[in-house]
């Protein structure tokens, strides 16, 4: 082979392979092209089918969206919803006011009776709640060393409530005082609790709204109870059974079943069953028989 036939052989396979690997560089890009445009394409019937997944129903039928009522009091039993207690399931329960066994002990309002409207739960505890109270982070600062000076307080003070003659309920112009070394929103609950104390009792009363001039047994609890934040509207008894934590409360703690409900705060009881009379106070000196009551308590309290 002559010199110039060696130099030409190198070229031509050089071309050669040059075509080749543009060749080869094309395919590999339509491959990769198409390749994106199934994953594009793929991706989006996913997303479709994920979108249809979750505009189907899951369940067997519709769920019930809406519940309410009305309460009516002065003498009627009503039947109404209020906010929903939380049960385990995160679901509201609302359960209708019934009959409740403790009215004729409760000194029922004739319908001579007109008392002045109550004012609104977070009015009443600000009215009466003092400026400057602890707050809950330095109140659990200071209960290590303030929990034997607690206890003698609240010996004295209820060594202190004296009833009224024809019941139990606590005299002076029937409310208890606020203790400084307790929750805030503890001294609130009782700062609402003492703004209604000796407002008359008619079934159904504070139930169509907290604003209101007689209470019933849940209407008096929901309305203390929403003073402290505790509530957004009124529960009746049968709905209080499932609000808040199961057990007895290191502060509040609220009895209830389907018919009556009452409440102990900072040990006190507020009930507007033995009651000394249609104006005394729901405060009341001595404990009541706990039996056949759910035990509720907001947690934490």
């Amino acid at each position: 082979m002559t010199q110039s036939s060696e130099a030409t052989a190198p070229a031509s396979f050089a071309g050669r392979l040059s075509r080749g690997s543009l060749l080869g560089a094309a395919l590999a890009a339509a491959l990769i092209a198409t390749a994106i445009v199934l994953v594009v394409t793929g991706g989006g019937s996913h997303t479709r089918l994920a979108k249809a997944a979750v505009a189907r129903p899951t369940g067997g039928g519709a769920a019930a969206g809406a519940h309410g009522g009305g309460a009516t009091h002065a003498g009627a039993a009503a039947t109404h919803a209020g906010a929903g207690g939380a049960a385990a399931t995160g679901r509201r329960v609302n359960v209708a006011e019934t009959a409740d066994p403790q009215e004729a002990s409760s000194f029922p309002a004739p319908a001579s009776v007109h008392h002045k409207a109550a004012a609104t739960p977070a009015s009443a505890s600000e009215q009466v709640v003092a400026a400057g109270a602890p707050s809950d982070a330095e109140v659990k600062q200071e209960l290590a060393q303030m929990q034997a000076v607690e206890r003698s307080a609240q010996r004295q003070r209820k060594l202190s409530l004296t009833p009224v003659p024809g019941g139990e309920s606590v005299g002076g112009n029937g409310t208890i005082p606020i203790p400084a070394n307790v929750p805030e929103v503890v001294q609130r609950v009782i700062a609402g609790a003492n703004a209604i104390a000796d407002f008359p009792y008619v079934f159904g009363g504070g139930h169509g709204s907290f604003v209101d001039n007689a209470y019933d047994c849940s209407g008096s609890v929901s309305y203390a109870l929403a003073a402290g934040g505790l509530l957004s509207s009124p529960e009746t008894s049968g709905e209080l059974e499932s609000w808040g934590a199961p057990g007895v409360g290191r502060y509040i703690t609220v009895y209830a079943n389907a018919g009556h409900t009452y409440m102990y705060v900072d040990g006190v009881l507020f009930d507007t069953a033995g009651r000394s009379g249609v104006y005394a106070s729901r405060w009341q000196v001595a404990p009541t028989d706990n039996a056949g009551y759910v035990v509720r308590h907001p947690p934490g309290l």
